[in-house]
């Protein structure tokens, strides 16, 4: 059975996700991821899904390494792990500046080095229970825990957009999460995983190549693509790095519109300056036949965990996502 996963960024409240998050349990899936951003406390939300489920895995997508300390983020990935038996997967990434900076007003500087410290520590602190740490950038002289973890060590991946990082999670990662990437990208990420993996000395098809796919189902293959377009237009308008692995994926043109009206504070003007075939080329879109035929081309790229992501911000809700979640299911 091909495996497959399902991710919440927000648009639904924490109720509503754990009654999707069982509903994909019944359908085969393999995991749940939920983001945070702005979208509910995800440790929190994934406590309660672990309570409501049984089998499905459970992970972040992902855990900002500037908002929460280290040992937060040990504690939180114990907590669900616990109450999950077992199943929870800690996603960790360094988010963005103008996310840390501009919405938390906390500083921003070496993403990578930050990554790679709070791993260390993580997983120190899960395997002994007590952690002294002097590091480049995280300098923690003593914490422990006041609690056994139900397993020393927990799966922790990483997010990765280019070279560099991806080449960390090769490294240092049971998985890598890709967010819209075209398979093409998906196909060249995972070569610099496995060029880190290689590096490290770490058998490369030990690290799983995850990627997160929007994904709106409908009959009308037009319509499905509206309701993308939004968050295509937020990650090309907001985000530095996505406008330019959006432009790298062969849109510099589309890109650098999209970001012109972001910036000028045209919020309708950035999704209408969205084309269909970017959309086409990295998200599921239109009928269900249509969006497993490109889950099946994720796959054929390398991508060894399909996610798919309904993007309900702007509309829709939980029959959407459910939807979505029926449409796309392991066979």
């Amino acid at each position: 059975m091909d495996r497959v996963g399902v991710a919440f960024t927000g648009g639904l409240v924490a109720s509503e996700i754990v009654h999707c998050v069982k509903l994909a349990e019944d359908l085969g899936y393999d995991s749940a991821w939920v983001a945070e951003g702005h979208g509910g406390d995800q440790f929190a939300i994934l406590a309660a899904c672990a309570v409501a489920t049984s089998r499905i895995r459970l992970g972040t997508s992902i855990s900002s390494v500037f908002v929460r300390s280290a040992p937060t983020i040990a504690m939180a990935a114990a907590t669900v792990d616990e109450l999950s038996g077992g199943r929870f997967v800690l996603g960790l990434g360094s988010s963005h500046r103008v996310q840390v900076a501009g919405e938390h007003g906390l500083p921003y500087a070496r993403p990578i080095d930050r990554v790679r410290e709070t791993v260390e520590v993580v997983r120190g602190l899960l395997r002994d229970g007590a952690v002294s740490f002097r590091g480049e950038v995280l300098d923690i002289p003593k914490f422990d825990l006041w609690f056994r973890p139900l397993r020393l060590s927990v799966p922790i991946y990483l997010s990765g957009l280019f070279r560099p990082m991806l080449e960390v999670c090769g490294e240092l990662a049971q998985g890598a999460i890709l967010t819209w990437s075209t398979p093409d990208f998906a196909h060249r990420a995972a070569a610099h995983v496995a060029t880190g993996a290689q590096r490290a000395g770490r058998d490369a098809t030990q690290v799983e190549i995850a990627s997160l796919l929007g994904c709106a189902v409908g009959a009308d293959v037009d319509e499905a693509r509206r309701r993308l377009k939004p968050g295509v237009a937020l990650y090309a308008g907001f985000f530095p790095r996505y406008n330019r692995l959006l432009a790298e994926s062969g849109f510099s043109e589309a890109a650098a519109a999209i970001k012109a009206a972001w910036d000028r504070g045209d919020r309708d003007g950035a999704v209408r300056l969205v084309p269909d075939a970017l959309i086409d080329a990295v998200a599921l879109a239109g009928p269900p036949a249509r969006c497993r035929e490109r889950l099946a081309q994720y796959r054929a790229a390398g991508v060894g965990l399909p996610i798919v992501t309904p993007r309900v911000r702007d509309g829709g809700g939980t029959t959407a996502v459910t939807e979505a979640i029926r449409a796309c299911a392991p066979a």
